[in-house]
């Protein structure tokens, strides 16, 4: 797997089925209501993942992409505290307009029902260390750089952009994550650790203890607060 140098691997790894990454989100999360963040680079499966999770437990999905659209793409962390992580952890209801939407006036809202039993929150940066102080879990989605960006392309692709466009916007984007991990480095705080793996998911652990990571089982686990 080819990674940025300041990533470690998290293998070696282990496929698991849906009863078993159900059993290892309920080992991580409280009973009743937990909120869980999923980082992980852009095009490595963080969507996909945050999704079926929640589809598993029962939870809602907010994306961070809509927080930070025509807004700042790294600068979103105090509105996803104060306007979906807070409410819905006293019980509210999510139903927000970002800022980048109230100013196009595009339509609808970010929203999330008070009666899920899990709140996940997905993106990158979701991980950040602001944000999983308040967070009872962190996922990290590793994945190939090349692979990642391949998928990332394609999906643009499929979005409407031009391949040109798609690359341009790829690169664009990457000037302010790839920066932005390298400094907060997410995934040193990850509570759990999963890749894609043909049609499913598998687990990992890192290898390299100096950076500061223990490991149990097949799941990555960090020191690191």
């Amino acid at each position: 797997m080819r990674l940025h140098p300041e990533e470690p691997e998290a293998g070696p790894w282990h496929p698991v089925g849906d009863d078993e990454l159900a059993t290892l989100l309920a080992g991580l999360l409280p009973a009743g209501r937990g909120v869980l963040l999923v980082d992980g680079r852009s095009g490595g499966g963080k969507t996909t993942f945050a999704e079926h999770a929640a589809a598993l437990v029962g939870g809602a999905v907010v994306h961070t992409d809509d927080l930070a659209w025509q807004h700042d793409a790294t600068a979103w962390d105090d509105l996803a505290l104060a306007h979906v992580i807070e409410p819905w952890r006293r019980g509210e209801d999510v139903g927000y307009r970002p800022p980048g939407w109230v100013a196009t006036g595009r339509d609808g809202s970010v929203t999330a029902s008070a009666d899920a039993g899990l709140l996940v929150l997905e993106g990158v940066g979701a991980g950040r260390a602001s944000l999983a102080a308040q967070a009872d879990a962190v996922a990290w989605v590793q994945a190939d750089r090349d692979e990642a960006r391949e998928r990332g392309l394609r999906r643009d692709v499929e979005l409407g952009r031009t391949p040109e466009e798609a690359e341009r916007f790829w690169d664009e984007w990457m000037s302010a994550e790839e920066p932005f991990l390298a400094a907060d480095r997410p995934w040193e705080r990850a509570d759990l650790v999963v890749r894609l793996s043909g049609a499913g998911w598998a687990t990992g652990r890192t290898s390299r203890e100096t950076t500061g990571w223990t490991t149990t089982g097949a799941v990555g686990r960090s020191s690191v607060p």
